[in-house]
């Protein structure tokens, strides 16, 4: 029996990391990081010639390794309010003055806005610096994915037949295409695990093309590419999920 008891504290005493601690605030460890996210964009190239400003927000997954290696997967609804050149999406079917009469035969109540998606996988590092922990960083970020968009025409009142059901389709100028993004920032964990964000820049560059064959607008075929760039500003708020405490926790 002592012999046993002296093999068992011989071996405990020879592997010190068997019953190792581990703490958040001392150490990089593995996490998953539900989040959500809000971004400002301003539309470059292409996607600037038909819309402004636009908003994008949206939930996502994402796990950081204990190398501090991030992978994961997100989505974003697009919205803005500001379609340029407004004027010539409804010019084959308006008046002098851009007004839609309606079946009543008064002027139409509709408004433009743009609306999309986009769905991306992603793949980064947090770089540790000037945080609370190993855990926080400068972080750097490559994606990609899907990302489509439009020219939204709200129209309530159903009462003009020419921007309503499939007809309004011939208006929309829908594209789609591959998106890539690169994201530069900074992602704050902390330790008592109430406060975990991320904010910086992103740039995406899409190839979109379009999706209706013909447009009722200027009554032909569309054709051809285009090239659509947003950059702005996110922020993020996570909510990480521990295989162990955050506080502290034990691994073998």
């Amino acid at each position: 029996m002592k012999h046993s008891f002296k093999l068992i504290l011989l071996i405990l005493l020879a592997t010190p990391n068997l019953f190792a601690q581990k703490s958040i605030s001392d150490s990089a460890i593995f996490t998953h990081l539900i989040h959500g996210s809000l971004s400002l964009q301003l539309p470059g190239n292409d996607l600037a010639g038909r819309f402004g400003q636009f908003a994008q927000v949206g939930p996502g997954y994402m796990f950081k390794t204990r190398t501090n290696w991030i992978f994961g997967i997100e989505s974003n609804f697009i919205f803005g309010g500001v379609v340029k050149n407004s004027e010539n999406i409804l010019q084959s079917i308006a008046t002098s003055d851009g007004n839609i009469i309606d079946l009543e035969g008064t002027y139409a109540d509709f408004h433009f806005y743009m609306r999309g998606f986009n769905a991306m996988a992603r793949a980064g590092k947090v770089i540790p610096a000037w945080g609370p922990n190993r855990n926080s960083g400068i972080l750097l970020t490559l994606a990609g994915g899907y990302l489509q968009h439009k020219i939204y025409i709200e129209h309530r009142d159903k009462t003009a037949p020419q921007i309503t059901g499939d007809y309004v389709k011939g208006y929309d100028e829908l594209k789609n295409g591959f998106v890539s993004n690169i994201f530069l920032g900074y992602l704050y964990l902390g330790n008592n695990n109430k406060v975990n964000f991320y904010t910086g820049l992103d740039f995406s560059v899409a190839k979109t093309t379009w999706v209706r064959p013909y447009s009722f607008a200027e009554r032909k075929y569309h054709e051809g590419s285009f090239i659509d760039t947003f950059a702005g500003i996110r922020f993020g708020w996570f909510i990480p999920v521990y295989r162990r405490a955050p506080k502290e926790f034990y691994y073998y």
